[in-house]
């Protein structure tokens, strides 16, 4: 019996089927590898910013315009750290006598939570892109930066 088809030569195939498989692949890693950088950045962005908002409070005069310093700060230190659209809420709590958070023993606690969207994350379905939350915590003894008046 005679063979009338010819064998289908396969050289070559490998090579195609191999580069689908690593684009296939490597795409998402890649992503994925972003993603995770994006989110560390971020987070050490938002850690460096409660700080500096704790210290910048500690730092001012009265409350309110600790407040101001304080927001400013984060805000500062988070364009500083390559996190330009990333956007802070500061909230502030202090536990101090007599409602001061100026005095030697207050203890001032600054939390922030901002979030960081992910690259190349598209916005499905109207909603906003993919975002990952972030938060810090910085507590700040007023006697660490401010020397209190005798009372």
């Amino acid at each position: 019996m005679r063979r009338s088809a010819r064998r289908r030569d396969d050289r070559g195939s490998a090579l195609i089927e191999l580069s689908w498989l690593a684009i296939i692949l490597i795409v998402p890693i890649i992503w994925i590898i972003l993603s995770v950088f994006e989110v560390q950045r971020g987070a050490f962005a938002t850690s460096a910013a409660a700080r500096a908002a704790g210290r910048a409070y500690a730092l001012a005069p009265d409350d309110a315009t600790g407040e101001q310093r304080a927001n400013a700060a984060a805000q500062q230190v988070l364009d500083d750290q390559g996190a330009r659209g990333q956007r802070a809420r500061v909230r502030i709590t202090c536990e101090a006598p007599a409602g001061n958070c100026h005095v030697g023993t207050a203890v001032i606690t600054v939390r922030i939570t901002s979030g960081v969207t992910l690259p190349f994350a598209p916005t499905i379905l109207g909603r906003s892109a993919a975002t990952f939350a972030l938060d810090a915590t910085h507590t700040v003894p007023i006697g660490q930066y401010v020397e209190s008046a005798p009372q």
